[in-house]
């Protein structure tokens, strides 16, 4: 079962986050909630030591990473976005560091959004979760591509967040003083922001989103620089593994999100393992299999304990068709790191499309396990209920799409399953109960409640 955070904060978030990003129109605005393992486990080892500075629980606050160009960050009680524009654009660890302390600044000192924009907004929630390879080959469906229209309201906090220039010098100075107590270096957050201070000189329609509602000034910089100059942990420096993850993450996200830029600035010539890691899911993403299983298996003769290379060709051969031969190496990546949910929905996945009714089970078996540690995966629901379908477990098909409409933030369609799901499951078992609930939550009608009441139905806690 997930921790009560879990459930709950992305609810939370949902129903606290405006539309300030979702007006943007056109393609360059297009954004969307990616979900990777590899990528989520560095930026929670980047923010650990700031979060716990800060005496926040790092594991009560989850990482939200976000399709976008746009240098963007923000943080709250309980959940740090991330921009991959803003990753990309960081030079080291450090200076990535310094925006998430500077974020966390602003918690620390409390300073609220302007005009009571993130109280009252509300949207419906939607997290693509699974992994950036699968992502892209669902991102062709319909179903995919209406979850990655809704999320776009997910971002609204970015928008919605305004600080003044007294705020922003707080928060400097905050986040200067937690970097100070984590023992790292605030020399990257002074030269992330003056890497950027050609900013203040663009009209708002040019300036980059970041900085329009975190303006910046020359006063700010140089005040922010004397005071990180003095601090004793200035001239401390990132570790070599550091480093490494950062590069890689970095590599990965060129390699998912640009693709023909990657294959230019990574060069073929390349010896070192982040250039061949961009290019090897560059050629997968530019639909140059061969060329990227190639490279995916001479990484993995040199790394063969690494579970991200067994998972991208898990994806690879899953996603041009050679789907019996994806099951191999997704068990392998599953294997290496059991405690991952979105590796076991890949094998999930996998499992479900092979013509075999043994195999579906275990796919099963493998989606309920993922959903165990994070309940609200909507996507794994839909599996889940695709699953089902193909055992000729109606009912439980009917309750896992109750459950995936529930999780995207359709209410109206998952009191409709959930009402078919109670039809067709036994009355008192756990799932018939579970069904009960969620017409309970999802705004039932006045003959939902007439008839539940009728029956005596009573609901757990569950929600």
């Amino acid at each position: 079962m997930n921790s009560p955070f879990r459930s709950v904060s992305r609810f939370a978030m949902a129903a606290v986050l405006a539309a300030g990003l979702a007006v943007a129109a056109g393609p360059a605005a297009a954004q969307s909630l990616i979900r990777d393992t590899e990528i989520e486990e560095i930026l929670a080892r980047d923010s650990e030591p700031i979060l716990k500075a800060a005496g926040i629980d790092s594991k009560n606050v989850e990482i939200v990473l976000i399709g976008s160009k746009e240098l963007n960050a923000f943080a709250g009680p309980r959940i740090m976005g991330f921009n991959t524009g803003l990753i990309l654009e960081s030079d080291n660890p450090n200076e990535l560091q310094g925006v998430i302390a500077h974020e966390v600044g602003h918690l620390a000192a409390g300073h609220s959004a302007r005009r009571g924009e993130m109280s009252t907004a509300g949207m419906k929630p939607f997290l693509l979760t699974m992994g950036l390879g699968v992502l892209a080959a669902l991102a062709g469906s319909p179903e995919a591509a209406a979850g990655l229209a809704s999320s776009a309201s997910y971002f609204g906090t970015l928008g919605a967040l305004g600080y003044s220039r007294e705020q922003e010098g707080r928060a400097d100075q905050a986040g200067a003083a937690l970097l100070d107590r984590a023992g790292l270096s605030g020399k990257g957050l002074a030269e992330f922001f003056d890497n950027f201070r050609y900013q203040e000189v663009f009209d708002e329609a040019r300036r980059y989103a970041y900085f329009r509602s975190h303006p910046i000034s020359s006063d700010r910089i140089e005040s922010l620089r004397r005071k990180v100059e003095v601090q004793p942990n200035y001239n401390k420096t990132d570790s070599s593994e550091a480093m490494a993850e950062h590069a890689i993450m970095k590599a990965k996200l060129d390699g998912f999100l640009n693709p023909q830029v990657a294959i230019t600035k990574y060069e073929e010539k390349a010896a070192d393992y982040p250039s061949r890691y961009a290019r090897a899911i560059a050629y997968y993403q530019l639909k140059e299999p061969d060329r990227a299983l190639k490279l995916v298996d001479a990484l993995l003769a040199e790394q063969p304990d690494n579970p991200y290379l067994w998972e991208l060709k898990g994806q690879i051969l899953f996603e041009f068709g050679r789907t019996e031969e994806a099951e191999a190496p997704q068990r392998k990546s599953v294997a290496l790191k059991p405690e991952a949910p979105l590796l076991r929905v890949n094998l999930g996945q996998t499992l479900i499309a092979l013509d075999d009714k043994k195999k579906v089970a275990e796919g099963v078996v493998e989606l309920k396990r993922a959903l165990t540690q994070e309940e609200d995966n909507a996507v794994a629901w839909r599996l889940l209920a695709e699953a089902h379908d193909k055992l000729g477990e109606d009912g439980l098909a009917r309750l896992a799409t109750a459950e995936y409409n529930f999780y995207i933030g359709d209410k109206r369609q998952a009191r409709v399953f959930a009402m078919r799901a109670r039809e067709m499951l036994t009355r008192g078992t756990p799932e018939w109960r579970r069904a009960t609930d969620i017409v309970l939550v999802a705004e039932p009608t006045r003959e939902d409640l007439r008839d539940l009441a009728r029956e005596g139905s009573v609901a757990s806690s569950r929600r």
